[in-house]
């Protein structure tokens, strides 16, 4: 596997954020979504991961926007049948070298209760629960999460 920045507007990267969009429709109404589209994924302060297999197939993605200090993970996903290899590792751990390369020394996360693999996997990997932040709104289905960097 390989993990690298890319540009997010590539077919088979399209595709998972197409799989990410639908699985994530299933679980939250739209009010409760908090997704960047593809023409925010490639704003300057934005880092776009992608996870690629041993034939170069894209397998995973996420996304880190930077902000003063911080930046927010935005758009994990991993491919149903990678799961398990440690693809969501390798693209966290590259989304949070890359925002610590640009300054920044917290990492937060907002996700949903709906999705305990997410919820653990977070936790496992440091981040704790936090209070909301920026501009999001009180909302049952969503969970805030931190990371200070080590």
């Amino acid at each position: 596997m390989r993990t690298a920045i890319e540009s997010p507007d590539q077919p088979e990267v399209i595709a998972l954020i197409a799989d990410l969009d639908a699985y994530q429709d299933a679980l939250y109404p739209a009010e409760s979504r908090y997704a960047l589209d593809l023409a925010s994924l490639m704003a300057s302060n934005v880092r776009f991961a992608v996870a690629r297999d041993h034939d170069g197939h894209a397998v995973g993605c996420g996304a880190v926007v930077l902000y003063d200090g911080y930046g927010e993970l935005k758009r994990m996903y991993v491919h149903p049948p990678s799961r398990g290899q440690g693809v969501a590792r390798a693209v966290l751990d590259l989304l949070e070298s890359s925002a610590g390369d640009a300054g920044c020394t917290v990492f937060t996360l907002e996700t949903g209760p709906y999705q305990p693999e997410a919820l653990a996997f977070y936790a496992r990997s440091g981040y704790v629960r936090c209070a909301r932040y920026g501009d999001y709104k009180d909302d049952p289905l969503s969970v805030f999460m931190e990371k200070n960097r080590v």
